[in-house]
């Protein structure tokens, strides 16, 4: 049996590289945490979503540093593989010193890479936490943290302005010196062309199936989260026996390419 190698953030330039597809999961604790990553997914991303499906709220905003800094702690422990990212919360990074603040405590609890929401107007703050060592990774199209002032959860990109304005905070947080990015909630012809014109992986949660991997919720994946789910939601455990299926399940289909089909993406 071949040995699993840790996950680093230069394998996943060369993933990017060499058209292999990524996987990631969130995951907010410890046994879930070994689960997620005995599945042999590459990613595992403590996400604000906590305050919706632990926490139980109606939207990520209230969720703190500290309430991040605990659950990177506990999904920490439970990971040998994984890259383990950490979203930075709400107003936890509008100027630099609060930034390089916030990502510090993140990293010391043992984040190896942290996620920005937005583009241009958080460059400075992307290149500030490169130049001292910590990872980034971009997050743009739909920004929970962003829900008040977008109006709801809708797709992002769908006019040729705002669909302009995506594509040029994806090269403006590439040039800051982000590692990674995630789109949320994009046309899948639009994210297809950001990633084609990013060096960086580009994974999409609601992005089509032309980029370069497949981040899900934990518990959208399980069929447990409750209200109306997403089209791009596929519940992994419908047709598995066992949760530890289910997560292998979707790690396969990320890689083979059958995650996500035309149903779960957006035009």
């Amino acid at each position: 049996m071949t040995k699993r190698s840790k996950i680093t953030v230069p394998r996943l330039l060369e993933c990017k590289a060499a058209g292999q597809p990524l996987s990631m999961l969130t995951a907010y604790d410890a046994s879930f945490a070994r689960r997620v990553d005995q599945a042999g997914v590459d990613c595992v991303l403590v996400g604000d979503s906590l305050g919706n499906v632990i926490q139980g709220r109606d939207s990520t905003v209230p969720v703190t540093v500290s309430d991040m800094v605990y659950h990177v702690e506990a999904v920490r422990r439970g990971l040998d593989h994984a890259l383990l990212l950490a979203d930075m919360p709400f107003m936890s990074y509008h100027d630099r010193p609060t930034a390089m603040t916030s990502a510090a405590r993140l990293m010391r609890a043992g984040a190896e890479m942290v996620k920005l929401e937005g583009g241009s107007a958080i460059a400075a703050q992307v290149s500030d936490l490169v130049a001292h060592g910590i990872p980034v990774c971009g997050h743009l199209g739909l920004t929970p943290q962003h829900v008040h002032q977008l109006g709801g959860y809708r797709v992002q990109g769908r006019e040729d302005g705002p669909a302009q304005a995506l594509r040029d905070d994806a090269r403006v947080l590439e040039n800051a010196g982000a590692a990674m990015l995630v789109l949320e909630c994009v046309p899948s012809d639009l994210a297809a062309s950001i990633a084609a014109d990013l060096s960086i992986p580009v994974i999409g949660i609601g992005a089509g199936p032309s980029v370069d991997g497949q981040v899900l919720v934990l518990y959208d994946v399980l069929g447990i989260s409750v209200g109306r789910q997403p089209r791009f939601v596929r519940n992994f455990l419908a047709d598995s026996h066992s949760i530890p299926e289910a997560l292998s399940a979707f790690v396969e289909a990320v890689r083979e390419r059958r995650f996500p089909g035309p149903e779960n993406a957006y035009n």
